[in-house]
């Protein structure tokens, strides 16, 4: 089954550049200057269901706007903090599986928060142009739930956390907009793009809509408003796991041998599994605190996979999801990370920066390599990396990641496989480079660490041949210093606290 076939599952999604826009009735209710609309309860049509730790995977209690006494039956606690969980799009007309297990996560964290599930699946089952367009309607319905909290029960707008997936990030947006005072904070899960990647910051989620506004781009594969998540920045932060094209585990083998296993009615987790992994990096960071993940601002993925954006000065990196240190800046910050393919996602980034030399002219391309490392806590060996070019002279640099926390990295062994095809230089001339030294920067720590060859004054990696060893050669007071700073900053000393 190729890629062709897949993406014909789709195909609903092109449609959504026919979509119409409101008519011009709406738009001046929604956007009108009159605040009038915000106080009549009578037209909302989404409910708005306080699940419990209990059972997160049922609606008990309704509160309805309008309606105070459902404030206390439903047992809502005015003194912590409330999250609002917006879903998005659905085929079935029913909550998928993610909303229990997001509800379970945020309830694990914060025990005596709200939790509550906005349930507008009337609108989101339908042909998804259709949908995409209810966003503003479904926004103006959140927008009058969290303004009647405050003018009701006076709940304070700086413990609202709206958190919304696909189309309910837009949902989120909108309602921020129309608010009368600024809600505290948006976490956009990978905000859908069809019908929103050119479309005015009035219809979808932006940094104005919140004093925070953070978001994950998981599923951003194809050309701009044909990818199913949105491919701009839209929050103060905006981070881009794996690129924020594709995730691991989502490959077409994988998801195929979940269907087979579990049957059709998973067969939309070909489409959604990239889509979705936005909800379960925020999971992650809720119920794995001891493990969270950390992003760094680049200027693009590529120089991301080159290992060259791996700073930590000036907010130039931050953690991933529930954590996050709200830095807003005017523009957005656009950041990059690597996971792995399963929970709890974290890896490790390392920066390597080696000067390959030999008396021979020499030129490759996509080599494969094998990388171990080995550190006072543990060892990862036989790390697979394809370098794009090896030339003569020439000094490369590229990111390696691991799922394991070695601790001070002490050794570092590099292997240069022979790739499938056969090459001139495996008849006659020489393919090998001497390598003097290893620059490495690791990101989690701010470390920097040069290695030297563990025998002799350089190394001689040969295609094909035996691995070649470095080891630490220095600790030097520089790289000790931006690791204690690092320190300071992700325990929150240089930040403000944390607070919702």
């Amino acid at each position: 089954m190729g890629t062709e076939n897949i993406w014909l599952l789709v195909i609903w999604i092109f449609l959504a550049n026919k979509c119409e826009s409101f008519s011009t009735t709406t738009e001046a209710t929604l956007f009108s200057n009159t605040t009038e609309w915000i106080l009549d309860y009578t037209d909302i049509e989404s409910k708005f269901s306080l699940r419990t730790a209990d059972v997160p995977d049922d609606d008990l209690c309704y509160i309805v706007p309008g309606q105070p006494n459902t404030v206390s039956e439903c047992k809502f606690n005015l003194e912590t903090q409330t999250f609002v969980v917006i879903h998005g799009w659905t085929v079935t007309g029913m909550f998928e599986s993610w909303v229990p297990k997001l509800v379970s996560a945020l309830y694990e964290r914060e025990p005596s928060a709200n939790v509550i599930v906005v349930d507008w699946l009337v609108r989101a089952q339908q042909h998804y142009p259709t949908s995409a367009a209810y966003t503003k309607l479904v926004g103006r319905d959140v927008a009058k739930f969290v303004n009647w909290l405050e003018k009701e029960i006076h709940y304070p707008w700086e413990k609202l956390h709206l958190l919304g997936y696909s189309l309910g990030a837009h949902v989120a947006g909108i309602a921020g907009l129309l608010t009368d005072h600024k809600i505290n904070r948006i976490t956009g899960l990978d905000p859908a793009g069809p019908s929103f990647e050119y479309a005015d910051e009035q219809s979808t989620l932006s940094p104005d809509d919140a004093k925070f506004v953070d978001v994950l781009h998981t599923n951003t594969r194809g050309s701009p408003d044909r990818s199913i998540g949105i491919q701009r920045p839209v929050g103060h932060i905006d981070i881009y796991p794996n690129g924020g094209t594709f995730q691991p585990g989502c490959d077409l083998q994988n998801t195929m041998m979940m269907i087979a296993a579990t049957g059709l009615q998973n067969m939309d987790q070909i489409i959604k599994c990239s889509h979705e992994r936005s909800i379960h990096l925020f999971i992650d960071s809720l119920v794995n605190k001891q493990q969270e993940s950390m992003a760094y601002r680049c200027s693009s993925k590529e120089a991301f996979n080159k290992g060259l954006c791996l700073s930590c000065r000036k907010n130039r990196c931050n953690k991933v999801g529930y954590g996050v240190n709200k830095v807003r800046t005017r523009r957005s910050s656009k950041m990059y990370m690597k996971t792995r393919e399963m929970m709890p996602y974290k890896v490790f980034h390392y920066q390597m920066k080696v000067h390959l030399f030999s008396p021979d002219k020499l030129s490759f391309t996509e080599q494969p390599m094998l990388v171990s490392l080995y550190g006072t806590e543990g060892e990862k060996e036989d790390i697979p990396l394809t370098l794009p070019y090896l030339y003569t002279n020439t000094t490369i640099s590229f990111l390696l990641t691991t799922d394991v926390d070695i601790g001070e990295l002490l050794m570092i062994k590099i292997r240069w496989e022979k790739d499938s095809y056969i090459s001139l230089s495996d008849w006659w001339g020489t393919n090998k480079f001497k390598i003097r030294k290893l620059r490495v920067k690791v990101g989690e720590t701010q470390a920097k660490v040069i290695f030297s060859a563990k025998e002799g004054e350089f190394v001689q990696l040969v295609r094909g041949g035996k691995d070649v060893v470095f080891v630490k050669s220095k600790d030097d007071e520089s790289s000790r210093k931006e690791q204690r700073l690092h320190k300071l900053k992700m325990n929150g000393s240089l930040f403000k606290p944390n607070t919702e």
